[in-house]
């Protein structure tokens, strides 16, 4: 499709860190790059809703940094080719990151649409999805600061809401925003709920760049400033654009609602009714679940017995339940959960005593990915440890040593070239190396198929500190 200057602009703020969806989501690979709701990752499914070929432009995206090769490689494989890849050096939630993107927009157009959309949400009618993104496109061309409210169900109490006012003019289906309301008791929820003017609040935005740069300067002077001095100073990198850190830290940490669209006299509202969800807790998966005839939903390998209305996500081995019901149960290779469905919001607290106890399972799962592949940790004891390596197609590790552990690589799958030293070799299907402590060395995976071996190392200390970087493609060194 030929990229049309007038198409609205995406925009997929992917810095969510998801622990109510601990053990899957962990923080260094956090739900929005899961695929919790069908085979495409959340991301994915996020990105080909706005794609190009439904008359949208090519996505901004704006990311966490330690996420940004996975975000990169998933957009990839299902031929989404951001214009920006924006790296945020820490979270200073969403004001900040929308003034970042109505700045990049304008740059292409003054008066661009800009679609801010979550990278983490279930939206199951995507056509009544963008019918409703047409209607707000009618407003924001406009003039409004467009959000987007969902027909509540249920006096929910975990959301926000908003009240909707009078209707927009020329925006057939728009209306003005009334008042925004913060997460209510479930009495006031419940009247909410039968006032039938009371949307919940989906935390998705349409505005022209203009205009929003134009409410900032009025209402949140900070962040925009601060959002402009991190894209003066910051740099390219690879393929993505790293917001400078020095300048992006006086942003404050602030969200859209609080900075602008409560203050702003143009807000206005969509009402849509488009199978919507935050994905917010394990609970919010189970209401949308295909289920049996118990009412279970199940995702893996398990055997129930006499149990109802539980949500089972097993990832290895087999789950057994025999009667019990209304529980959340979650196995991962290196973590169970067990949760009374009702009491899921809790899991968050599971995740703060990790953090308080500085245990690594908040972190990352024994596979971590990297630029070239992955590493999943199979075994480790006293002095050793043992990891599956994945190297993709065209890909390499960095030229590295260790300074206190030896490594010794045996190649299981593929064709290895080897850096040893000033020595470059081949190694093939059950051939090893073994590489001493202090010594450079390098993998490569020259093949078409991945390259998989098993990694022993051993020695006095074992961490990812003890990594010299001498050279890298991806640039970390």
């Amino acid at each position: 499709m030929t990229q049309n200057a007038s198409a609205i602009i995406p925009v997929l703020l992917s810095g969510g860190s998801g622990s109510r969806l601990w053990p899957v989501s962990r923080e260094r690979f956090p739900k929005q790059l899961l695929n919790l709701c069908g085979d495409r990752t959340m991301i994915q499914e996020t990105a080909l809703r706005v794609g190009s070929g439904f008359g949208f432009a090519d996505p901004i995206v704006i990311c966490n940094q330690e996420h940004r090769f996975a975000i990169a490689e998933q957009l990839q494989e299902v031929g989404i080719r951001p214009t920006d890849l924006v790296l945020e050096p820490f979270g200073r939630n969403t004001a900040p990151a929308a003034a970042v993107a109505a700045r990049l927009a304008a740059r292409r157009d003054p008066a661009a649409l800009v679609l801010l959309l979550p990278a983490d949400h279930v939206i199951l009618a995507p056509e009544a999805f963008r019918a409703a993104i047409a209607i707000g496109a009618r407003a924001a061309q406009a003039g409004k600061l467009v959000t987007f409210g969902i027909q509540p169900t249920s006096p929910e109490t975990g959301y926000g809401y908003i009240e909707k006012g009078e209707p927009v003019a020329g925006a057939d289906g728009a209306f003005t925003v009334s008042q925004f309301a913060e997460k209510p008791k479930l009495e006031v929820a419940r009247a909410y709920l039968a006032g039938g003017r009371h949307l919940w609040n989906s935390g998705m935005f349409l505005f022209r760049a203009d205009r929003f740069v134009a409410e900032l300067e009025r209402h949140a002077p900070d962040a925009l400033r601060a959002a402009d001095a991190a894209i003066a100073a910051a740099r390219a990198d690879l393929d993505f654009l790293r917001l400078d850190p020095d300048t992006f830290a006086q942003a404050p940490n602030i969200s859209i609602d609080f900075a602008v669209m409560e203050k702003t006299d143009s807000a206005a509202i969509v009402p849509c009714d488009i199978g919507w969800t935050d994905v917010g807790a394990w609970s919010a998966l189970w209401d949308i679940a295909g289920k049996d005839v118990a009412g279970n939903a199940v995702l893996g390998d398990a055997i129930l017995v006499d149990s109802q209305n539980n949500l089972v996500r097993g990832e290895v081995g087999l789950t057994a339940l025999v009667g019990v019901k209304d529980l959340v149960v979650i196995t991962t290779d290196d973590a169970v959960l067990v949760a009374d469905r009702a009491r899921v919001q809790d899991v968050k607290t599971v995740v703060d005593r990790l953090k308080a106890d500085g245990r690594t399972e908040r972190l990352d799962h024994r596979r971590t990915y990297r630029p070239w592949g992955y590493s999943h940790l199979v075994h480790k004891g006293p002095g050793f440890e043992v990891l599956r390596l994945t190297i993709r197609p065209g890909h390499k590790i960095s030229l590295q040593k260790h300074a206190h552990r030896a490594e010794h690589w045996i190649v299981v799958q593929g064709e290895a070239k080897v850096t040893l030293g000033e020595e470059k070799r081949v190694v093939r299907v059950n051939e090893s190396v073994f590489i001493p402590a202090g010594v450079p060395h390098r993998l490569e995976n020259d093949g078409q198929c991945d390259l998989c071996l098993i990694e022993v190392q051993t020695g006095e200390r074992i961490s990812a500190d003890d990594i010299q970087r001498i050279e890298d493609h991806y640039g970390r060194a």
